[in-house]
């Protein structure tokens, strides 16, 4: 249970794959942020005492049955709320204005339905979330994603702001500081979307903005010491950056009750191990257990292609070896894990709500039923660059945080089908090479995360004036703010022609390079 923050913003989640996103927009002006699903927003509401509420968007529609409501308390506190999409149909809703499908038309026939990616609004009145940003008149891009419409808004409204699918855009009522956007300012394709957001958190809420990653820190060692108490702790380290950080804050809050196990299950990057043991015990003495398991990896995985199948395996052989280790340093009852805010939306609904499922991931749809421990994840409130912040508040140096993500289940992701020692050895080679490059052309902190995938396909070459048949191995790179979009790196012919050369001159096993071209989506960032 997360302590309370002199100063929240609580966002409930109707269980929209970017909810997470409006969170990140809070923070960046300055305010702590909480998401709590729907059905359990009242309680979040008394534990946090926030000074505003935003309402997230949904994949379900207002008029459908069953479909999620605001808990009352919130339109009963008096604090200032801000609707997005959902958020302002549903608020809408209960406020008692009506809300129809898309293919329906309202009695004025305002709208005509569903309006899907960019869009441009036209500022028709002026409005607190405007200030120092948009004039009546002017016309801005924002993105929308909405089926429903609003047909008729609730008593006290205004509208602000209007487009052509949407003529409630933006509404308000500054009397009881209700504002509803139709649009995602959360998103990036909204270009002033976290300024609009940051008005309502400051200018609406009279938040000061002055929460720091230095606060967060303190607040979790406080929070781990009070959930920890005198137990022990066993964190599981995969060599990035996430569990590292984890394991570094855990053990600034419990000291020695912490003891740290590195599982070498054949599937890292070149020289993984003895990085995580350098750091580990010579740099931050703290207690390192190394098991190596690479063989009992191997055997579980040998004949298995299924990517679900692959990723539950490898969550759940991790936990027996925690279960294992734990028992041989004498008991433990806490698993601690760096599990972050997009590991977890993208699986279920880190919050409980609806979200719809994309895939599974190790920190989280991988952990069976049966795990004897409970989990401390000290992380999983926070985004990708707040760790690499929270890394730097805990001394680490920035060619460390700056590493790019490296996936929980490791190399048996980025080998499509059956994973050998043999395909790793292979694929392990490749992405060092690749790496290698990227660090030579000073382009590795421009490029969010870079790796090889050694595809379940081989191809005729000729090398030496001999017929080979090899494997070919895929390049992927992308730039993101976030993992939960991403595009795609635009390297040069040349350096992509000197990478290639390299991998099939210098590995053994592959005679073909190929890049991938898609973004993030339709594609995700990892193959599997």
């Amino acid at each position: 249970m997360s302590i309370a923050h002199e100063e929240t913003i609580l966002i409930v989640d109707f269980g929209s794959q970017v909810t997470q996103l409006i969170a990140r927009r809070v923070r960046e002006a300055g305010v702590y942020s909480e998401i709590a699903p729907f059905n359990s927003a009242e309680e979040a509401f008394h534990r946090l005492k926030p000074k505003g509420v935003i309402l997230s968007g949904s994949p379900a529609g207002v008029p459908e049955e069953g479909s999620p409501r605001a808990p009352q308390v919130i339109f009963d506190s008096g604090l200032p709320i801000l609707g997005i999409c959902y958020g302002q149909q549903v608020m809408t809703h209960q406020l008692g204005g009506e809300v129809r499908p898309g293919h329906e038309t309202g009695p004025d026939d305002l709208s005509r339905g569903g309006e899907f990616g960019r869009a441009y609004l036209t500022v028709t009145e002026g409005c607190v979330l405007f200030d120092g940003l948009w004039e009546v008149g002017e016309r801005h891009q924002v993105w929308m994603s909405h089926g429903d419409k609003v047909t008729r808004f609730a008593e006290g409204f205004r509208i602000v702001a209007t487009s052509e699918g949407a003529p409630f855009a933006l509404i308000a009522d500054d009397e009881r500081r209700y504002y509803g956007t139709q649009f995602h300012p959360e998103v990036v394709h909204t270009p002033d979307g976290g300024k609009l957001i940051a008005n309502f958190v400051r200018h609406v809420c009279g938040c000061a903005g002055d929460w720091t990653m230095a606060e967060y820190k303190d607040a979790k060692i406080a929070e781990i010491r009070e959930q920890v108490g005198d137990k022990k702790v066993i964190c599981g380290l995969s060599g990035g950056v996430d569990s590292s950080v984890a394991a570094i804050l855990i053990h600034e809050a419990i000291g020695d009750q912490l003891t740290c196990v590195f599982v070498d299950h054949g599937l890292l990057r070149l020289n993984e191990r003895e990085q995580v043991e350098t750091l580990f015990r010579d740099h931050y003495n703290i207690p390192l257990v190394v098991v190596d398991a690479e063989a009992r990896f191997m055997k579980g995985l040998a004949g298995e292609t299924d990517p679900e199948r692959k990723r539950k395996f490898i969550g759940g052989e991790f936990i027996e070896v925690f279960d294992e280790e734990a028992a041989r340093v004498g008991g433990a009852d806490f698993l601690a894990q760096g599990t972050l805010y997009p590991d977890v939306i993208e699986s279920v609904s880190f919050t409980g709500g609806p979200s719809v499922t994309i895939k599974s991931h190790h920190n989280v749809g991988g952990l069976p039923a049966r795990m004897n421990m409970k989990l401390v994840e000290p992380l999983r409130e926070l985004f990708k660059d707040e760790v690499r912040d929270l890394g730097r508040e805990l001394g680490l140096n920035d060619q460390f945080v700056g590493r790019h993500p490296f996936p929980g289940p490791g190399l048996a992701i980025r080998i499509p089908g059956e994973v050998t020692k043999e395909r790793c050895d292979i694929l392990r080679k490749a992405d060092a090479i690749y790496l290698e490059e990227i660090r030579s052309a000073g382009l590795y902190d421009a490029i969010w995360q870079a790796f090889a995938v050694l595809l379940p396909v081989k191809t005729v070459g000729v090398m030496g004036d001999s017929r080979t048949y090899d494997n070919v191995c895929g390049l992927r790179a992308v730039t993101s703010t976030d993992g939960m979009t991403a595009d795609v790196y635009p390297f040069d012919a040349s350096f992509l022609t000197r990478v290639s050369t390299r991998i099939v001159n210098e590995v053994k096993g592959i005679n073909r390079v190929v890049y991938d071209y898609t973004s993030k989506p339709p594609g995700t960032i990892e193959w599997e």
